[in-house]
Formats: C-alpha cells, structure tokens, sequence
C-alpha cells in the first residue's frame, strides 16, 4: 500500500514522528514531505533529529516540489495523512489553493476519492477553523483531532500517542495493536 505522510509545523509533531515508526513496522510505501515548519518544531519539541524522521520513510519529497510524483493521482498513493495537520494547512486544502505538496497530496486525494485524514492541532477553535473543517469532511476527509481516551488508562504520554495514531491506522485501514481497544472486562 503507498501512504502519503504530510508532517507540518504545528504543535504535537510527535503525533507524526509515531506514525512514521509504526508504519516502518508494516509493509506500506510511505511517501513523506516535511514542512520546513515541521522540520523546525521536531528540533524545538522532540529529542528526534531531522534526519532520523527522514530515515523513516522510502521516499522524500521537498514541500517546495510541486512536480514530485506525490502531486499526482496517478502516481497512485492509496492513502493519506497529515499528522500534524496545522490550521494554514488545513485551510489551504479546505480552500483548494495548493501553494505547497502538502496541501496539494491533500488535495490529489479529495479529487482521487481516496482515504485522507487530517490529524488538526489547535485549541481553542475558531469559527473559521470548524469551517474549513465541515468543509474537508464535506469533500470526504476525515478531521481526527488527536484526543486522547482514557479509557485505557494510560499511565505514559506514549500510550495517549499510540492511541491517537492507533485510530489514525483504524482510519486508514491499517490492523495495529498500538493501543488497548474498548471492551467490558
């Protein structure tokens, strides 16, 4: 399976990071573009390098390279995901305007009718922001803010992360077993 993988600047890349490490662990292609505000907040909020991220993936694209073969449909990515997806990300695919291969994968997979999910970080909303939000599920996204359930009762900040990219995987029809499910003991 061929995964697109977006990380941008917006606070909780962690959420990214994860991903990127449980799918090493399957046998998907994952395609990967890091925003130049992405690269910079692993440095501020991770302990993760620049290229340690990179390495997780099999392919790399610049988020500048509007030509790179993740721009188009036929290229064949089956799924993708924006984790972190920040609020100027999510409002340039809300709106359609592709100024980046971030939102422009985004936008190959709402015109493609395949899988896109949206991991938005932000708190407290806006009117602007649950907008483009209805917008994106309107087209057939799907908005997967990352809040955690304490059902499981997790007692580290790695089990609230792997149940958010648990779900992720859910979303993109992914098996995993990264978090404890629901269930009546």
């Amino acid at each position: 399976m061929k995964i697109a993988v977006g990380i941008t600047g917006a606070s909780g890349v962690i959420y990214g990071i994860r991903l990127l490490q449980a799918l090493k662990e399957t046998d998907c292609h994952v395609s990967l573009v890091l925003s130049d505000w992405g690269a910079k907040t692993i440095e501020i909020e991770t302990c993760y390098s620049v290229d340690s991220v990179l390495s997780l993936a099999d392919a790399i694209y610049q988020c500048d390279d509007m030509a790179a073969a993740v721009s188009s449909g036929s290229y064949g990515i089956e799924k993708t995901i924006v984790a972190p997806c920040s609020m100027k990300t999510l409002a340039g695919i809300a709106n359609g305007f592709s100024d980046n291969l971030i939102v422009r994968m985004a936008d190959v997979a709402l015109k493609e009718r395949k899988p896109l999910v949206l991991m938005t970080r932000e708190t407290p909303l806006t009117s602007i922001h649950l907008r483009n939000m209805t917008t994106i599920t309107e087209a057939g996204g799907i908005i997967l803010p990352p809040m955690p359930a304490f059902y499981h009762q997790p007692q580290t900040i790695d089990e609230i992360i792997n149940q958010s990219v648990g779900k992720a995987f859910d979303l993109l029809g992914i098996s995993n077993s990264l978090f404890k499910r629901w269930g009546h003991s």
